[in-house]
């Protein structure tokens, strides 16, 4: 079985296809700056060699017709015909309670997921995109939605829910989602195959680190709490963003700054986290070059940073009633040393304990603490799409 995922952003479209009887990537890359000058179309060779294609794609529509030619294509495609693609999955990005698993993408299923765009006005349209574009190249194909909150919903209400008036989460859905569901879902997974240990009994603590960047307590297999709320603004701090920030200091700056809501959300969300502090840079390799060099605000950018990942780590360890296992995942959580050794500073009251030499692996599923440690530190390199295609294929399984 051949299944395509696609997921869709505001200007770009990133893809990976994979042969699901091996669990094997056949072709992956991505579009970006749709409807932008420059256009390209980025992939890998099956020999690891990187490809650029340059073209005008004005939308969506084009972008997704692109790839499925790229596919076929004689000199870099990975099949010989579209009929080779069984099913497509979607990352899908904001459900709100609507969804708790993924779903077949029927016409229900979609006026439902449009609903909620007003919560990720970013995201959900440009999924509904990809989604419409296959359907205009490939309408015979099934199409499964993935979603990014999904996994979430099993967080209790006391948990999810904002001190506001109750009228307004009923009125409105204002209450905590989280994203990175999936990814969250797939090292919780895969950190108890690596372990060999049970999903059930088992208190999970997983930290999705890059420029997004969102924890999860996760017990018996099942999400408890995260640190992200209604949007991906709240908790860590983050490549641009803020994270948690005391509501009124928002309105005590929309006064002073004269800003409006498009104003003080493009600061909050694209000008704060360790760029906003540091004045470097949002990519943590270059904070960390930074700090190399005795940069002071990077220096401070980078503890503010480790400092917010240990406390949710500590408040979710309380949540959990203990913690068996700390998992990194994610740009920064599965490449940055400095990063896992910055955030589990001061954990050894919880009986976490590094190895130093192990630390330094990148990018690899590995134990990073020590054998004497009464709680596993494990590095396992996320693989979302890895997800989606597992989800699609079983959901046409059932079908």
């Amino acid at each position: 079985m051949k299944i395509l995922v696609l997921n869709c952003g505001s200007s770009s479209i990133k893809y990976k296809m994979f042969d699901m009887q091996h669990q094997t990537v056949i072709a992956q890359g991505g579009i970006e700056k749709i409807g932008l000058n420059g256009s390209f179309l980025k992939l890998t060779l099956p020999n690891g060699e990187k490809k650029i294609l340059e073209k005008d794609i004005p939308e969506h529509t084009a972008g997704v017709e692109f790839i499925l030619q790229t596919l076929i294509h004689p000199e870099y495609g990975a099949i010989r015909s579209l009929d080779e693609i069984n099913a497509v999955g979607h990352r899908m990005v904001h459900a709100g309670e609507k969804f708790s698993k993924s779903q077949p993408l029927t016409a229900e299923v979609l006026e439902a997921f449009e609903a909620c765009n007003e919560l990720a006005p970013l995201h959900n349209p440009a999924n509904l995109k990809g989604v419409n574009a296959i359907a205009a190249s490939l309408p015979n194909v099934p199409q499964i939605g993935v979603f990014d909150t999904a996994f979430h919903q099993t967080m209790p209400d006391y948990a999810y829910l904002y001190a506001i008036p109750y009228e307004l989460y009923k009125k409105y859905g204002v209450r905590r989602y989280g994203f990175h569901g999936t990814s969250h879902r797939y090292v919780s997974q895969r950190v108890c195959e690596f372990l060999g240990i049970p999903v059930e009994g088992s208190r999970i603590i997983t930290c999705h680190i890059g420029n997004g960047a969102s924890i999860t307590a996760i017990k018996d297999g099942k999400c408890i709490d995260t640190s992200m709320g209604l949007t991906p603004l709240e908790g860590l701090v983050m490549g641009t963003r803020c994270g948690d920030i005391d509501a009124g200091a928002v309105t005590f700056l929309m006064e002073k700054e004269k800003l409006d809501i498009s104003g003080i959300s493009d600061l909050l969300n694209k000008k704060s986290g360790v760029l906003g502090i540091s004045g470097v840079s949002s990519d943590m390799r270059e904070l960390e070059d930074a700090v190399a060099e005795g940069n002071p605000m990077a220096i401070l950018a980078e503890e503010i940073y480790f400092y917010r990942i240990k406390k949710y780590i500590g408040a979710y360890a309380a949540a959990l009633g203990g913690v068996d296992v700390i998992v990194f995942t994610g740009g920064v959580g599965e490449n940055q040393e400095s990063c896992r050794a910055g955030a589990c500073k001061g954990l050894e009251f919880l009986g976490v304990e590094l190895d130093d030499e192990k630390n330094k692996a990148r990018s690899q599923e590995i134990i990073v603490s020590t054998p004497q440690s009464k709680v596993k530190v494990v590095v396992v390199p996320t693989d979302e799409e890895l997800m989606i295609a597992t989800d699609t294929m079983n959901i046409l399984k059932g079908m």
